[in-house]
């Protein structure tokens, strides 16, 4: 929760967050616009929170991003009613 307080406080859109559970922890992945400077304040502020061990920036595979549906909807299923 702190670190999309971080990045909202700045006024960032946040098209996409993901969360997941990653060994012992969780790993969040957040898609933002941001300039060199912007980085820098993120990687700042996100450091100084005792629960973040690693951050890292770059760009994401856009498969990582494509919407998919819903666990249990055959492919099939959600094809024809998107054509529907």
């Amino acid at each position: 929760m702190r670190i999309l307080n971080a990045a909202s406080r700045r006024g960032l859109d946040l098209p996409s967050v993901m969360a997941e559970a990653a060994e012992h922890g969780h790993q969040v992945t957040l898609a933002l616009d941001v300039n060199p400077k912007q980085v820098g304040q993120l990687y700042r502020e996100w450091y100084s929170i005792a629960d973040v061990t690693h951050v890292r920036s770059g760009g994401a595979p856009a498969a990582m991003w494509a919407p998919h549906p819903p666990a249990g909807v055959a492919h099939e299923e959600a094809r024809a009613a998107a054509r529907a």
